[in-house]
């Protein structure tokens, strides 16, 4: 778990420069977007979102500790990493419409 797969890295990047464009400031910092590729990373290979696993599977080098600190205390904007990530996703998926009635049945 030293480096996060290319499309999570891609992805990271994307939401980075997304972040920068609709809130100029609230960019992830270099140590904030590393800790989001290592538990994107750490939930693909785990299929899960456990700190514990995380750190197994890191053999050591990621401790839970640190993990969820930085989950906690972070100045992360997760509110509009929310956003970004939505706009992302339906760009990616070319989606422009829909009606929430069909969102929400699916």
């Amino acid at each position: 778990m030293n480096a996060p797969a290319t499309f999570i890295q891609s992805y990271i990047d994307n939401l980075n420069d997304a972040l920068n464009q609709l809130k100029p400031g609230a960019a992830l910092t270099r140590i904030q977007a590393a800790w989001l590729g290592t538990c994107l990373t750490g939930i693909l290979l785990m299929n899960s979102v456990c700190w514990a696993k995380f750190e197994r599977a890191s053999l050591g080098d990621c401790k839970v500790a640190a993990l969820s600190w930085v989950f906690r205390k972070a100045s992360i904007p997760w509110d509009w990493l929310l956003r970004v990530s939505v706009v992302l996703i339906l760009k990616r998926y070319g989606i422009t419409e829909a009606e929430v009635s069909q969102l929400l049945s699916s």
